[in-house]
């Protein structure tokens, strides 16, 4: 888990060093949506202050003025509709309207699968892939370092992309951690797993690195007891079908997702 949640926070903070002037000009770019609570205050006129819900259609009641359509509006294009109507009829002279968001609940982000807090997120502002897997938690001991993101366009249909956070990180691919918009999902797999059994000191399950041979997996399960022989070891692979192929190994041999490794006993 601390290795995960490392990663993303090193991401997090790779992403926002060279963008730091963006991410300040994007964070006003929230679209209030149905749901939201907002609370709007006029300078100097306090008893107008008021908070309301954004309706499913998109309005709040506002005194004076009564329904104004708010939603699908920035903050500060909010702010300018009140202000026109207030000095249109008459009610304040050059008002200077503030809305505040108290509640985001219009846009909504999944995240799924081995994260340390799965469920929906609210997006308060303009954010990114990393941004919502730390909100999530970071990604679990058990999760994988590919991910899912699937989003909706606007003919209404799903695309699916994978992204390798551990590759993207390494490489500086900064551009994989793209911003998130209402209605996506992102998912984190389970992690591959290897298996290890016979004369080792800790036979069980383990995860799969990348790239990892036989050799380092006997080491994550111990190392060999003293009754293992390194001469005949075996790696049981699952095939298509469901049928498992047998495969004599040798130490420097990469190892693949399912893998049973079997170390015999030593006959001397």
């Amino acid at each position: 888990m601390k290795r995960s949640i490392l990663l993303i926070l090193t991401w997090l903070s790779l992403s926002f060093l060279p963008h730091a002037a963006h991410a300040q000009q994007v964070g006003a770019e929230y679209r209030l949506g149905p749901g939201d609570v907002v609370r709007i205050s006029v300078y100097n006129n306090p008893d107008l202050t008021t908070e309301a819900q954004i309706t499913q259609e998109g309005r709040i009641t506002f005194p004076l003025i009564g329904q104004i359509q708010i939603g699908g509006l920035e903050k500060g294009q909010a702010e300018q509709v009140i202000a026109r109507r207030l000095g249109e009829g008459g009610f304040v002279i050059k008002p200077q309207v503030n809305v505040l968001v108290l509640g985001f609940k219009s846009q909504q982000i999944s995240v799924l699968g081995q994260v340390n807090r799965p469920g929906k997120y609210p997006i308060e502002q303009a954010s990114t892939l990393a941004d919502l897997l730390a909100i999530a938690g970071g990604i679990s001991a058990n999760g994988g370092d590919i991910i899912t993101h699937i989003t909706k366009a606007a003919d209404g249909k799903s695309t699916k992309r994978d992204i390798d956070i551990a590759q993207a990180l390494r490489n500086g691919e900064m551009e994989k951690n793209f911003p998130v918009v209402n209605g996506d999902i992102i998912f984190v797999p389970r992690a591959p797993l290897f298996y290890i059994y016979g004369e080792v000191n800790r036979p069980g399950a383990y995860r799969l690195e990348k790239d990892m041979t036989v050799m380092q997996a006997l080491s994550v399960g111990g190392g060999l007891n003293p009754r293992g022989t390194q001469r005949g070891i075996r790696i049981n692979r699952p095939v298509d079908g469901g049928k498992v192929r047998v495969l004599e190994t040798t130490m420097s041999d990469l190892v693949q997702e399912n893998d049973v490794i079997y170390v015999r006993e030593s006959l001397f």
